[in-house]
């Protein structure tokens, strides 16, 4: 756990030493996210950040390719694989940030970044359902690349406030962190340094060292090239750990097992992946293409229910926590307390989303901010 703890570190420390310096050459580039009807800041903010992110989790993989134990990680050539994944999304993404790329030229960025980790290893072998279900080897890269994809435009869609998609894959990467780390200690012979596990460990890391700097009021955003980067690095995780433990891993109770190893990772993206699910149906039933932006993302709706701008941010991240270690505790506690733990967290989000619009203080409304 010690040299995961560093990890972490190192991973925050670089970001956070790197992002004011990314921001300077935004600026000399003008690489500013303008303002848009659909927007809610008011002034240009310079992007960018999304590169400081992929140093601080290059300066994480470098350090760990070096530690006593965390290096045998790298016997094998999967993080080789999803460092190269990075580095193509984060740079389509950057060059984005300053020219704006036609979405079919970022497609085709993603395409190759998720073909080149599903050829270093970074792929489905199996879907753990039950024991395991194998599929033909063609359609196991197909649903990788495909859950790539998913992912990063998952993220991208969801980037619509200060902090909110860093604090949501800070949140979903620790929570499967947690997971992988404890499912590895259950292999015959334990070994917790697994890709999973420290990829999701540097992700918390990149977003501990970022969100100082982007949180409301932000002074610089991700862009595509950190949208992008957080996207496929939370996928990597979770594709490298799918199909790896058996459900009697997972639990001993036979649906939990059956279920939960595929479910868990659906969970912890939940909130970003809704929000694309909710953006396609509303947009083709206007027969609008999936891809033209629009203002009603959850983000655009916490604001109209009366939100300010932090408050959503942190419901926001409340309600990515119940998803994300809710799903998770049903792996490590029994059914009755995870049930009660995931009852209770909902509630709370609940009444907090729909009640302090309307509530009161001392006879005054609360600050929006």
């Amino acid at each position: 756990m010690r040299e995961y703890l560093f990890i972490v570190v190192i991973a925050a420390v670089v970001t956070y030493a790197a992002t004011p310096l990314l921001r300077s050459l935004a600026v000399r580039l003008r690489a500013f996210t303008p303002v848009r009807d659909r927007d809610v800041h008011s002034v240009p903010i310079p992007r960018l950040g999304g590169v400081a992110m992929l140093l601080g989790f290059g300066a994480a993989t470098l350090v760990a390719s070096v530690l006593p134990f965390s290096k045998q990680m790298f016997e094998g050539p999967e993080l080789t694989g999803v460092l190269f994944g990075a580095v193509i999304v984060c740079l389509v993404g950057a060059i984005d940030d300053v020219h704006e790329l036609d979405w079919l030229l970022k497609l085709a960025g993603q395409l190759l970044a998720a073909g080149i980790m599903a050829f270093k290893g970074v792929q489905l072998f199996s879907l753990p359902l039950g024991e395991t279900l194998v599929l033909p080897a063609p359609l196991l890269v197909m649903l990788t690349i495909f859950f790539v994809i998913l992912a990063t435009n998952a993220v991208n869609f969801v980037d619509g406030l200060d902090g909110l998609a860093t604090g949501i894959v800070g949140i979903a990467a620790l929570s499967f962190f947690v997971y992988a780390y404890l499912i590895a200690r259950s292999y015959s012979p334990p070994n917790v340094f697994t890709s999973a596990a420290f990829i999701a460990a540097a992700l918390v890391g990149v977003c501990l060292g970022f969100i100082p700097h982007n949180f409301h009021p932000a002074r610089i955003f991700m862009g595509d090239s950190g949208a992008l980067l957080l996207g496929l690095l939370l996928a990597a995780a979770m594709i490298s750990i799918t199909g790896t433990p058996t459900g009697a891993q997972v639990s001993a109770n036979p649906t939990a097992a059956l279920v939960l190893p595929l479910l868990v990772p659906i969970s912890i993206l939940l909130l970003p992946v809704l929000d694309v699910v909710l953006a396609v149906i509303r947009r083709t039933r206007r027969g609008q293409s999936p891809f033209k932006p629009d203002a009603q993302h959850l983000h655009h709706r916490m604001l109209m229910w009366g939100h300010g701008h932090r408050r959503a941010v942190l419901l926001l991240w409340f309600w990515a926590a119940v998803a994300a270690f809710g799903s998770v505790s049903f792996v490590f506690l029994p059914p009755l307390p995870a049930s009660a733990l995931f009852l209770v967290m909902s509630v709370a989000a609940g009444v907090l989303t729909f009640w302090l619009p309307r509530a009161t203080v001392g006879g005054r409304e609360p600050m929006s901010s």
